[in-house]
């Protein structure tokens, strides 16, 4: 059975606080979509932290890791997604800055949301490392550990959620300063460049 469960939570709520993929992500879903649409993608990436921890808990990751050639596929692809949302941030700017009465539209985007939070996290091999090498240390020898290790990935998703909502929430409230014209191409170049920058360290294997 999982142990330990408060440093366990504060491990996760750290490494979901760690600047990198998931919030240039959300930073940029709040501010394109709003809410709902950061939600979408927050709804992907705790599926695939789920899918991360259920292949760690059947060994799946433990392979990964040894192979190479798999490892390097799926980081080379997950970096290529991120760049892919860099550029097309930045291409973007081309726009004017999306008004509230444009809001409305952008809820046909959630499915995209979601496959966005989904892929982006699915192509990062640093979620199945931490599925592999850290959630044993939080279990005993004894007990059903393949369900105690589903348990502590769900807990895991839940924090991480947890975290992105407080993130999205806040850069929403400040939605009337990061949506004047200049402040919010400054933001989303600097979004682009963060998820060219993190995507060709994710491909590069950094």
């Amino acid at each position: 059975m999982p142990i330990h469960l408060p440093v366990f939570v504060a491990t996760t709520w750290l490494l979901a606080m760690l600047p990198g993929a998931g919030q240039a992500l959300m930073l940029r879903q709040t501010l394109d979509g709003g809410r709902p649409r950061a939600w979408a993608s927050i709804a992907g990436t705790c599926t695939g932290l789920l899918i991360w921890t259920t292949a760690a808990a059947a060994g799946l990751s433990a392979v990964l890791l040894a192979n190479p050639h798999a490892y390097a596929a799926v980081r080379v692809a997950g970096g290529a997604l991120l760049a892919v949302l860099g550029v097309t941030t930045l291409l973007s700017l081309r726009r004017p800055a999306p008004s509230t009465s444009d809001r409305p539209a952008e809820r046909t985007g959630r499915g995209r949301a979601y496959a966005a939070g989904l892929a982006t996290n699915l192509g990062n091999p640093k979620a199945g490392v931490f599925a592999v090498s850290l959630l044993p240390q939080f279990l005993t020898a004894d007990g059903p550990v393949f369900l105690s290790s589903l348990a502590l990935g769900a807990l895991w998703a839940a924090v991480t959620g947890c975290w992105y909502l407080l993130f999205t929430w806040a850069v929403d409230r400040g939605r009337t300063l990061v949506s004047t014209p200049a402040v919010h191409r400054r933001l989303q170049l600097v979004t682009g460049c963060a998820l060219l920058c993190i995507g060709a360290g994710v491909a590069a294997g950094a």
